[in-house]
């Protein structure tokens, strides 16, 4: 544990979150096997944090205290949460006194028998450091920001870019704002407005329109006098609970001016909602490979959407994998496709004890998500095995007639060539890549001769309007299509004192 530094420092900083994206609609529950947990001296080479800590000399004491990171899943067990919580409060306490606090978190997180999961723990953290501690918080665009959340932390920002470009920058910037508070002797106030619109990332991409406009509009509020920042989140879309809805944050130390600001950027947000689409065509699986199949050029990237670990999904939904070994130009070897990649350690297991280049006979799919179907039995030839991946452990890829199947004994997202050539496979060389995401990271767009988006079951389904959402706030689009223009005037929030 960090313990105290010299008493000649200007500041002394605690760091320190809980962050995951947690989907309601995930019959996973997420562990402490799951998290991440980086603790103490552990969290010294933040590349963002030194950057920043670089430029001011030595003046800060910089107190790292409990970080836990987990690959978005299900909501987070109530006694994992407990625990985390504790060992994290427990930290901060034995670092007091503190000036600042770098509040490192999501912004999605779910807890079993809680809806408010962040504005539980920053109220807690709060408790612990005292009015006079200036804590910052940078976090991802796809959170759920509540009023309690925004009463307890004095600044905030958040990502301008999805996909999420501008992590680092986010963090280095959510750090500049807690240093200049402490040099200016800044308390900012903030102006909080619940913008009424729930969509999926998939649909808000600042890659394409009006989510590229809506956000560099953001710029525009940069120089107004007065403020310090202006954030916009879209939400994220598959947690039932009444905080989930996009949300406008303005910090800064003119009242009228934050609150005229935060008004129009729900406003824009607002007025926009119906144009948000899709960056890429979108249809069924089947629609997907037809289109695939008619481009002629090659490879052609399919997202498995609604399976999608990176967004809360299980992953192991077997769709695609058994919609490729049906098809007979795939199945019978005319043409190649990769399909990454599915859990299942006693698939992978059984591949260890077969061997490279033997015949082996699985079955994946269908334990951690059984939606719609029964799990799919693959018979081929173990084609790679890779042991040991920090994060999906062992991994084998099965080949059956043309389709290449990765399966790994823990969730694990394939965004980069390297994950693809770890396993012994070129995308390049294939006909098919289909990777359990939503929008496509840099790498797989540039992989990509072609893209589509399948609307695919799963834990984290596209079609917002047939989940079973009851628990919130209605009305709100595109449950209620319909209804009518919300007030959408901001809630100014005192400083903190």
């Amino acid at each position: 544990m960090a313990g105290g530094s010299p008493i000649e420092k200007r500041y002394r900083i605690g760091h320190g979150g809980i962050a995951i994206e947690s989907s309601t609609f995930t019959p996973l529950t997420t562990t402490l096997d799951d998290f991440r947990v980086r603790r103490g001296e552990e969290l010294l080479g933040d590349p963002s944090i030194q950057r920043v800590l670089g430029e001011r000399g030595d003046d800060i004491a910089w107190l790292p205290c409990l970080e836990a990171r987990a690959l978005p899943g299900g909501p987070v067990a109530a006694e994992v949460y407990d625990a985390l919580k504790g060992e994290l409060l427990d930290r901060v306490r034995a670092v007091l006194p503190l000036e600042g606090f770098y509040f490192d978190v999501h912004g999605a997180m779910s807890v079993h028998g809680m809806d408010d999961a962040e504005g539980d723990l920053a109220t807690a953290l709060r408790e612990v450091v005292g009015p006079g501690c200036v804590i910052s918080a940078g976090m991802d665009l796809h959170g759920n920001i509540s009023e309690t959340l925004v009463e307890a932390v004095d600044i905030f920002t958040c990502f301008r870019q999805a996909p999420h470009a501008d992590a680092e920058e986010t963090k280095e910037r959510g750090l500049r704002h807690l240093l200049r508070c402490l040099d200016e002797g800044i308390r900012p106030s903030r102006a909080w407005v619940r913008i009424p619109v729930i969509l999926p990332g998939e649909r808000t991409s600042t890659l394409v329109e009006p989510g590229r406009s809506v956000y560099a509009a953001l710029a525009e509020s940069d120089g107004v006098a007065g403020l310090l920042d202006a954030s916009l989140w879209v939400g994220y879309v598959w947690a039932d609970q009444p905080r989930s809805s996009a949300t406008a944050v303005v910090s800064g130390t003119n009242a009228a001016a934050i609150a005229a600001e935060a008004e129009k950027i729900a406003r824009r947000y607002w007025d926009a909602r119906a144009a948000f689409d899709f960056p890429v065509p979108a249809g069924d699986a089947d629609w997907c490979l037809e289109q695939a199949l008619a481009a002629g050029t090659a490879p052609v990237v399919i997202s498995d959407s609604g399976d999608n670990p990176t967004a809360g999904g299980a992953g192991d939904m077997p769709l695609m994998a058994e919609k490729l070994l049906a098809h007979p130009v795939f199945g019978e070897g005319g043409k190649r496709a990769i399909v990454a990649a599915i859990p299942s350690a006693d698939a992978v297991r059984r591949c260890l004890n077969a061997g490279v280049g033997n015949a082996v006979e699985v079955t994946v799919g269908g334990v951690l998500h059984p939606v719609n179907g029964q799990p799919l039995t693959i018979g081929g030839i173990v084609h790679a095995i890779t042991l040991g991946d920090p994060v999906g452990g062992d991994i084998a890829v099965v080949r059956s007639g043309g389709v290449y199947v990765i399966v790994t004994s823990r969730r694990k997202p394939y965004h980069r060539i390297r994950d693809f050539t770890a396993a012994d496979l070129d995308p390049h060389a294939f006909d098919v890549v289909v990777v359990k995401i939503g929008y496509l990271e840099p790498e797989l767009r540039e992989l990509a001769s072609a893209a589509f988006l399948a609307l695919t079951p799963g834990g984290v389904d596209q079609d917002i309007p047939r989940l079973p959402f009851r628990h919130v706030q209605r009305p709100i689009f595109p449950l209620d299509p319909d209804m009518p223009d919300p007030d959408l005037t901001p809630r100014v929030l005192s400083p903190i004192a």
